[in-house]
């Protein structure tokens, strides 16, 4: 249930996939008592910023009562100039449950039939149209907003499973009210949605990482030493000291472990096995501190300006401005690059018989076979384009607006470019997966513990062991389904609330 301004992860991370996001009803009279407060403000035929003024630098040409709905319909048609291929439907979901969310605590000025038409979308599976591309992350996610709002006064077009029909055909027309144009389309929710589909994304790939890393340094025959929990509590993170104990319980039990455990020549491991607790503790993190932030975000209220029905005020401020989102998906966007750049290490390592003492590219004849060769060098690119996007949307800003508007979070382009990085991501992840369980069918009689052997097992259900050359990109599908599923990380502790 959305429970207005106290929304936990859970909640979101849940209508993200689907499920139902009905509306805790007992904001109600908060939503009425604000509703009436924008007319009682109207009443006294004062300016106040959106309600009967232009917008912007237009904010000081003052609108007559008469024009007053043709304002807020005017301000959704002219704000709904986006570009680029429609936003993926769950996000769009997410996002209409953010702005329900938001409009229902009641500082928002907006009628009961408004927040009603939302949910209705929310519960029928109605998905507006909405170009992705076309906020700079403040004053809001304008445009993309504002197509929401327009579909929900008749114009575009909307998304009913494999159908897509004029949004008039199936949600009539609304007819805005004062402030209720702006209060639709000033906001940070696209963004938001955005980050936190991309955090529920990287929470699966993350789980992923910690199995196919494991089972990794066993096909290396790695030492896991390096788990030991006295290392780690001496540094202190929680985050590392948790990978660590993950990934030490992951590999207790290993008939492989345990056959090089006395006498193994090698005195250390390299770092992309040695490391993981410090590397991937670090990621996990920064992953928890950018979901805190967007818990906050997704339970705050960011339009502009803001009713306070007990006093009678319209307050201007600025929490359209979409800073702390910005920051979140940057974070977010450093810990997916770096899980991946260390994954692909390991397969780097694993088809290198220098390395991993494994027959070389995996293959039991090399030469006439190339094995993995390519799948190693298809990770590389990946990771390298992970590299490109991680460069910090944050620290961008161009003004716009005549220059009323003169510093922008870009949040909207620092969320959405995360989920193709969780999509590259999740193929380096698929590759490692293949490669690793590849490494121990060379051990053969020796098995690794019960949870990897579980792992691998799911693989062979769908992939057979790799004995001569064959088509390849579909084993790579295969595993990378397994990984996005999140079957491979059941049972691992939660990592987020």
């Amino acid at each position: 249930m959305i429970l207005p301004g106290n929304t936990p992860l859970s909640t979101w991370r849940a209508i993200y996939r689907g499920e139902p996001a009905p509306l805790d009803l007992s904001c109600h009279d908060r939503i009425a008592a604000s509703a009436d407060a924008v007319q009682a403000i109207l009443s006294r035929h004062e300016p106040v910023y959106g309600i009967n003024t232009g917008f912007g630098k237009l904010a000081s040409v003052r609108i007559g009562d008469e024009d007053l709905e043709t304002l807020q319909r005017n301000i959704v048609l002219s704000h709904a100039a986006g570009v680029g291929d429609p936003m993926p439907a769950p996000v769009v979901r997410l996002m209409i449950a953010l702005k329900l969310a938001s409009l229902a605590q009641g500082h928002s000025g907006v009628k009961p039939a408004t927040i009603a038409m939302l949910q209705d979308m929310l519960d029928r599976g109605i998905t507006p149209v909405i170009p992705a591309q076309g906020s700079v992350g403040a004053s809001g996610d304008l445009a993309p907003l504002a197509h929401l709002a327009a579909a929900m006064i008749g114009v575009g077009e909307v998304d009913m499973g494999p159908q897509r029909l004029p949004a008039k055909t199936m949600l009539g027309a609304l007819t805005l009210g004062p402030k209720e144009g702006l209060a639709l389309l000033n906001g940070t929710q696209f963004s938001t949605a955005y980050a936190l589909a991309a955090l529920f994304e990287t929470e699966r790939m993350f789980r992923a990482a910690l199995v196919t890393g494991a089972l990794a340094t066993e096909a290396a025959k790695g030492s896991d030493t390096p788990f030991d929990p006295r290392i780690h509590a001496l540094r202190g993170h929680r985050g590392q000291i948790e990978v660590a104990q993950t990934l030490a319980t992951l590999m207790s039990g290993s008939a492989i472990r345990a056959s090089h455990a006395i006498d193994d020549e090698r005195v250390q491991d390299p770092y992309c096995l040695r490391c993981q607790p410090q590397v991937m503790g670090a990621c996990l993190d920064l992953i928890r501190q950018a979901a805190t932030t967007l818990a906050i975000e997704s339970n705050g209220v960011t339009d502009n300006p803001l009713i306070f029905p007990d006093t009678g005020e319209a307050l201007s401020g600025g929490n359209f401005h979409a800073e702390p989102v910005a920051f979140a998906a940057d974070m977010l966007a450093l810990a997916i690059c770096e899980i991946g750049s260390i994954t692909e290490r390991r397969i780097a390592m694993l088809v290198d018989p220098a390395l991993s003492g494994l027959p070389a590219f995996l293959t039991p004849r090399p030469g006439l076979n190339s094995g993995f060769m390519i799948p190693q060098v298809t990770a590389a690119a990946l990771v390298s384009e992970n590299k490109q996007r991680a460069t910090p949307a944050s620290v961008d800003s161009i003004p716009t607006s005549a220059n009323q508007e003169d510093h922008v979070s870009m949040a909207g382009h620092g969320a959405r470019r995360l989920l193709e990085m969780t999509a590259n991501l999740s193929h380096i992840i698929g590759i490692e997966y293949l490669a690793a369980a590849q490494g121990c069918d060379f051990h053969a009689p020796l098995t690794s513990s019960e949870p990897l052997e579980a792992a691998r097992a799911l693989l062979r259900e769908q992939v057979p062991h790799l004995e001569d050359d064959r088509h390849f990109a579909p084993d790579i599908a295969t595993a990378t389904a397994l990984v996005r599923s999140g079957a491979l990380g059941e049972g691992l502790p939660d990592l987020l609330p």
